[in-house]
C-alpha cells in the first residue's frame, strides 16, 4: 500500500513540476511576445513603411501571411479585436505557440508529417481566403 501511495505522490509531484515548468515557459513566451508586439507597434508609429508584403506591393493581391505584422502592431496597441480581424490564422498560430508547453505541443508532434502538412496547408488556404475577402478581392 505504501508503494502505491508513494508512487502516486511521485507521479503527482512530477505532474505538478511539469505544470509549473510549463506555466513558466508560457509566461516567458507571453512576456517575449508582448515585448515584441510593443516594440513593433512603437516602430510602426515612428515610421510606417507601408505594405511589407512584396506580392501585395507589386500586384495588389495579398498573400496568406498578409496582416501578420498588423496583428502584432494592433496587439501592441492593445486592440485585440483589430488584431484578430487582421489575420485570425496568425492569432491562432501565435496562441498555439504560446500554450504549447502545456500540452498541445506534444499533440502536434505526435501527428504524422503528412497530417501536419495538411493542417498547415489548410491554414494557409483559410488565411488567404480571409485576406482576399478582407481586401475586397473576393466577396461572398
Amino acid at each position: 500500500m505504501t508503494n502505491l501511495v508513494g508512487g502516486l505522490t511521485d507521479r503527482w509531484r512530477r505532474s505538478a513540476d511539469r505544470l509549473s515548468g510549463g506555466l513558466l515557459r508560457v509566461a516567458l513566451r507571453l512576456a517575449g511576445g508582448a515585448a515584441a508586439a510593443l516594440a513593433v507597434a512603437q516602430l510602426h508609429d515612428a515610421h510606417d513603411p507601408g505594405a511589407l508584403c512584396l506580392l501585395r506591393r507589386f500586384t495588389g493581391i495579398p498573400c496568406p501571411g498578409c496582416g501578420s505584422t498588423t496583428v502584432f502592431i494592433e496587439a501592441g496597441h492593445g486592440h485585440f479585436s483589430a488584431a484578430l480581424a487582421a489575420n485570425p490564422v496568425t492569432v491562432v498560430a501565435a496562441v498555439g505557440l504560446l500554450v504549447a508547453p502545456l500540452g498541445p505541443g506534444r499533440w502536434w508532434w505526435q501527428l504524422s508529417s503528412r497530417h501536419r502538412n495538411l493542417l498547415i496547408g489548410a491554414g494557409l488556404v483559410v488565411a488567404w481566403a480571409w485576406e482576399l475577402h478582407r481586401f475586397g478581392i473576393i466577396r461572398p
